[in-house]
């Protein structure tokens, strides 16, 4: 079964081969050769869960069925690479404390631990459930979250094992913080990190993650974490650079992470590695919008040349936002991003830091994720800050918006 949706005013492709600009731009019959690929007036075929064809809509194929998108316009489905979904509990009463003055600490997390393990799988489930539901409809059709509320093997393996009924990519963060009943032997729950909660853990992730910051794991402890994850088969990825300057970044290249999230407090000579590297900067506004924390400088990697990708962080304590959209007017008003830059960030440098080749991007053989957004551009997601603005979502070829 095909589907050809028509007259979608302006197409971001992220395919630069695809882009013909305007009519009055002079984009040659090649591309325009912008990041974006940007189609005016464009049409896209959607066969099964795969984009087919991708064109002007005066060039449009015959199909089984037609919708006209009415001049909206049309993104990929964003790529959000990093969250935190899988808890149970509040934490209302710690956001309204911070916001009365006390600074954010790593420690917090601990309230979420102590709910997840008393949450029964069903529970927990529910909660997954109703913020995947709550981001497809902002526009979010690939999500990565993350364990970390459990702590022991355990509650971190049953819920990597939820997640991995339900999301798309699965990352074993039992390196979050030290575990309570740790607080005085770290090193004994490093082993543990990496020895039983990792062989019950492996199986249901892609990913093994770590917390690299004061208050969490230093520089050898989030080695070793992230070593055996390797060993065992999963793809490494940190947490770095959020709270001070320190190691995460150059560990992060060091090891071939797919990503270093955060990024928040970079030297010259992390902005210099993650430019020469292959290690994407996955920056997460919502984290420092809900900390009053100091922003990152997206601007000063583009300019070095980094991949840079936008995630919201959704977690209970420091990002509680599912909104990507939210994230991409944070990025242009306070980052540095220019609208382009940020809604590339979050479809196609979301992809990049999953190493996904078939997200993030309309163009043949990818797939069929597409948003239409209530606006005649792309741009109006920054312009229109907090508007909900995404009117329709396909996933995997099926409309589900």
């Amino acid at each position: 079964m095909t589907t050809l949706v028509t007259h979608i005013a302006s197409l971001v492709t992220n395919d630069p081969s695809l882009g013909r600009g305007s009519p009055r731009s002079g984009a040659s019959e090649n591309g325009d050769g912008s990041p974006l690929g940007l189609i005016q007036d464009a049409a896209v075929v959607i066969d099964g869960d795969r984009i087919a064809w991708v064109g002007e809509t005066s060039k449009a194929p015959a199909t089984d069925n037609r919708v006209d998108a009415g001049g909206r316009a049309g993104i990929p489905g964003f790529v959000d690479s990093h969250s935190h979904l899988v808890f149970a509990g509040d934490r209302t009463a710690e956001f309204n404390a911070r916001m009365s003055g006390r600074p954010y600490s790593a420690g917090g997390i601990r309230t979420t631990v102590a709910a997840t393990r008393e949450a029964t799988d069903a529970e927990l489930a529910a909660t997954l459930d109703r913020y995947l539901a709550e981001a497809l409809r902002q526009g979010t059709t690939t999500l990565e979250t993350k364990s970390g509320y459990g702590l022991n093997a355990a509650d971190e393996s049953r819920s990597l094992r939820i997640a991995a009924e339900r999301t798309d990519e699965v990352t074993y963060l039992g390196a979050h913080i030290v575990a309570p009943e740790y607080a005085d032997d770290p090193a004994a729950y490093v082993d543990l990190v990496t020895g039983p909660m990792l062989d019950a853990c492996a199986p249901h992730a892609r990913w093994v993650d770590v917390f690299c910051e004061r208050g969490a794991f230093d520089a050898d402890q989030a080695r070793a974490v992230l070593t055996a994850g390797v060993a065992k088969g999963l793809l490494p990825r940190i947490h770095a650079n959020q709270l001070s300057y320190g190691p995460g970044v150059q560990l992060a290249v060091e090891l071939g992470a797919a990503s270093a999230d955060h990024c928040t407090h970079l030297t010259d000579a992390d902005v210099e590695a993650l430019a020469q590297g292959s290690t994407v900067a996955t920056l997460l506004p919502g984290a420092e919008f809900s900390t009053r924390a100091e922003w990152p400088d997206a601007r000063r990697l583009l300019d070095a040349g980094a991949t840079v990708a936008l995630a919201s962080d959704c977690n209970p304590g420091s990002s509680f936002t599912s909104s990507v959209p939210f994230c991409v007017a944070l990025a242009v008003r306070d980052m540095g991003m220019t609208p382009d830059e940020a809604v590339w960030a979050a479809t196609a440098g979301g992809a990049a830091a999953l190493r996904r080749t078939d997200v993030g991007r309309i163009s043949v053989g990818a797939r069929a994720d597409l948003v239409l957004l209530d606006a005649p551009s792309h741009v109006h997601l920054a312009y229109r800050p907090g508007v909900p603005l995404v009117s329709a979502v396909w996933r995997a070829g099926r409309r589900e918006l």
